[in-house]
């Protein structure tokens, strides 16, 4: 490990037995400058995207911003988001052209790749480079994870799974090459593994976990060291984030402790997560911020479920499955509950962004450093369409994003428009992308309220 009183490396990492804990932006990682050229030099340093993916769209009437241009109260569906408004922008009128036919397989697909999958039931499936990927190959190469993929269900079918689609349409958000998809972990013991682990296999991890009864207990001694070359804010800041990963470890431990006890389990999870979908998709959301915070990774995808899902939510007092409310031949009680569902995935997507803002970082705040894509492939559900995604934008990316906007284009727009957009605005510059064809400027020009 480097270290220096006058500066630190943002590769700092410190070491413990099966452990290798990555660090937030400090201070002493930002050479000494005045206080406007410290904060310009740690933002931008600072290049996070990260895509949130929701199932089977969503009920436009409660989803869609009365008014254009600006935000003002929101809807039903994302009013959990009040508090953010001025950090998020909603779009209106994208569309996936190339998810046609209507189908929950392409919606997945194309959701990032805004590519035509090919129709095979085999092993034989082509889609197209996804562009947290495209991202992941620039900007990921600077942390140690180029990218993270995330999800809440277990990925257990195979085979064909929709309207002679293979299944890995809908279990893989990220492709690395038309033909590579990228496995989502669910298990966040993996991922916490993954993400402060020395690497191995799965019986190293186990064993590493064996030998240790806490990940911070065997990094003490390097903290305590590294702490005495610090200032009063970067010792904060360091105490703030151990908290944190003692945290989530603390709940991941609980759950497995949990699930040794369930002989029943969800069949759509996997052993070893929160019996609540709520706390399992808040663990994973901290999962995230602890990721970006330390700088593990600079790129994240996330599956808040899968297309076809049918979990139910008791919990906000939905006990119908979600696939079948999604069918609801306009059925206004249908039609509620679905929103109900729309709803609570906003409320916990909000609760993230919110984890963000508060979480200071180079003269801000994390949510200030990163941009978030949060929707679905699937627009009209009870139609099977991909016209109209749910779309919301989120963060401040270093001071290049204003939010507070409702942005609705005057008709359908590829959403491989605002693909391209949000790589312009992590420093992956190209000139199109799938079926781009401009970019959406105007979601970062300043607005006047």
């Amino acid at each position: 490990m480097f270290m220096s009183r006058k500066h630190l490396s943002r590769r700092t990492v410190l070491k413990g037995v099966g452990t290798a804990l990555g660090l937030p932006l400090l201070d002493a990682m930002i050479p000494a400058l005045t206080a406007e050229e410290r904060t310009a030099a740690g933002a931008s340093q600072l290049r996070r995207l990260g895509f949130v993916y929701i199932p089977m769209g969503c009920d436009h009437s409660r989803w869609t911003p009365a008014a254009d241009s600006v935000l003002q109260d929101l809807p039903p569906i994302l009013s959990p988001l009040e508090s953010l408004k001025d950090r998020i922008s909603v779009l209106s009128q994208m569309e996936l052209r190339n998810a046609w036919p209507g189908t929950h397989a392409t919606s997945n697909a194309s959701f990032l790749s805004a590519a035509h999958a090919k129709r095979t039931e085999s092993n034989d499936y082509y889609l197209g480079t996804t562009v947290d990927q495209i991202a992941a190959a620039r900007i990921g190469q600077e942390s140690p994870l180029p990218s993270l993929e995330l999800s809440m269900d277990l990925i257990a079918a195979v085979g064909q799974c929709d309207n002679g689609y293979a299944c890995v349409y809908q279990n893989c958000l990220a492709w690395s090459s038309p033909t590579t998809p990228l496995p989502p972990e669910a298990n966040p013991r993996i991922v916490f593994e993954q993400l402060f682990g020395d690497g191995g296999n799965a019986t190293d991890r186990k064993a590493a976990l064996q030998r240790r009864a806490s990940l911070l207990d065997s990094v003490r001694d390097e903290f305590a060291r590294l702490k005495k070359t610090l200032g009063p804010a970067d010792q904060q800041r360091i105490v703030e984030y151990q908290e944190s990963v003692r945290d989530v470890e603390r709940r991941i431990q609980q759950a497995e402790a949990a699930a040794a006890d369930d002989q029943l389990p969800d069949v759509d999870r996997p052993v070893g997560v929160p019996a609540s979908y709520g706390d399992h998709a808040r663990l994973m959301f901290d999962l995230q911020k602890l990721a970006l915070q330390g700088d593990l990774t600079r790129v994240v995808t996330f599956q808040m479920a899968r297309e076809t899902s049918n979990r139910s939510y008791p919990e906000i007092g939905v006990t119908e499955p979600h696939h079948p409310l999604t069918h609801h031949g306009n059925d206004p009680e249908k039609i509620a509950k679905m929103a109900e569902i729309n709803k609570y995935h906003v409320s916990l997507f909000a609760e993230f962004l919110q984890q963000l803002q508060r979480t200071p970082e180079a003269g801000g705040t994390l949510l200030d450093h990163v941009l978030y894509l949060y929707g679905s492939g699937m627009g009209n559900p009870n139609l099977h369409d991909h016209i109209n995604l749910p779309i919301v934008v989120a963060g401040g990316a270093a001071g290049r994003m204003q939010g507070g906007r409702h942005i609705t284009f005057d008709r359908p727009t590829p959403l491989a428009n605002l693909h391209l957009t949000l790589l312009d605005r992590v420093g992956v510059s190209l000139d199109s992308f799938a079926d781009s064809n401009g970019r959406v400027d105007d979601l970062f020009e300043p607005v006047s309220i």
